[in-house]
């Protein structure tokens, strides 16, 4: 890796690990339950205890009442489903919509290794790209940022298959896992899929978008290139009406997902470029902490 690629890294790490350890983890930590229940041990019963777990067998040998007692299982499999695809490489401030999706799966993965979790990577555009095994710790972690960071998003003009992407995530899950899909969600032929997917692991869409994609400026005459169609068309953003319809299409469209999603019951997250991702992520996960 050159000099530049592990400087990089070693940045998302430290400003994503800082926003685990001050604001996120509980957050991760109070909306993912483990896979249910364990035995750990048998005490004297309290006062306060429920007496629906008595262990009769212990409180009959010793003439004190005992129950069990359980803990959570804690581990959970984290799945980070990133889309790499060329719409992702737009962005009209300072950062692009795959420079903000990396922060955020870097903060998800480092969010799971600190509750023992496993988490893995599934990179995809139109097909899979690249599938990297859930394992734990810190080093597994930066290879995953590292393999986002790396990527060659400007190899080749790319469209997104969500589809494909949902399939083989379910593939390869035999156990109920946490799914975070990451993506524009330029695609529209995958309702069936995640629904199945849904229905069988904990699966979270975080749509991300652009201000300029929302809220078009006055630039004048431009050619307008859509990197999932590879179609150019002219567009005058001078005239008011255009930019209006462009606007008004586009929150239509937003609006429409996230109510489709509503639907079915899938999470959807939301955040543009230009909006404070941590304190949106910081909402989302209250809100829906409160629901499990």
């Amino acid at each position: 890796m050159s000099k530049e690629i592990l400087k990089k890294v070693r940045q998302i790490e430290i400003r994503t690990k800082n926003i685990v350890n001050d604001f996120f983890g509980g957050d991760y930590h109070s909306n993912f339950k483990g896979r249910g229940m364990t035995f750990s041990e048998v005490r004297e019963y309290e006062h306060g205890d429920d007496v629906r777990f008595i262990d009769w067998n212990v409180t009959a040998r010793t003439g004190k009442p005992h129950i069990k007692v359980f803990e959570e299982e804690r581990e959970l499999t984290v799945l980070l489903l990133i889309d790499v695809s060329s719409s992702g490489v737009f962005g009209s401030k300072s950062k692009l919509k795959i420079d903000l999706g990396v922060e955020i799966a870097a903060m998800l993965g480092f969010s799971a290794i600190k509750n023992n979790d496993k988490v893995g990577l599934i990179l995809f555009s139109d097909e899979i790209l690249k599938y990297i095994p859930p394992k734990k710790g810190r080093s597994h972690v930066l290879r995953l940022i590292t393999d986002l960071v790396n990527h060659d998003y400007d190899k080749k003009q790319s469209q997104t298959s969500i589809k494909n992407a949902l399939e083989f995530a379910s593939k390869i899950s035999r156990r109920k896992n946490v799914m975070f899909v990451i993506s524009d969600f330029m695609d529209d032929n995958f309702w069936t899929e995640m629904k199945y997917l849904n229905f069988n692991h904990d699966v979270i869409g975080i749509q991300i978008y652009d201000l300029f994609e929302k809220e078009f400026p006055d630039l004048g005459l431009i050619k307008v290139h859509n990197s999932e169609s590879n179609e150019r068309v002219w567009i005058d953003t001078s005239n008011e009406q255009v930019r209006s319809d462009f606007s008004k299409d586009f929150s239509r469209r937003l609006n429409f997902f996230a109510q489709r999603c509503k639907n079915i019951g899938f999470d959807l997250l939301q955040i543009g470029t230009n909006d404070d991702y941590i304190k949106a992520l910081t909402r989302f996960f209250k809100r829906r902490a409160k629901r499990t």
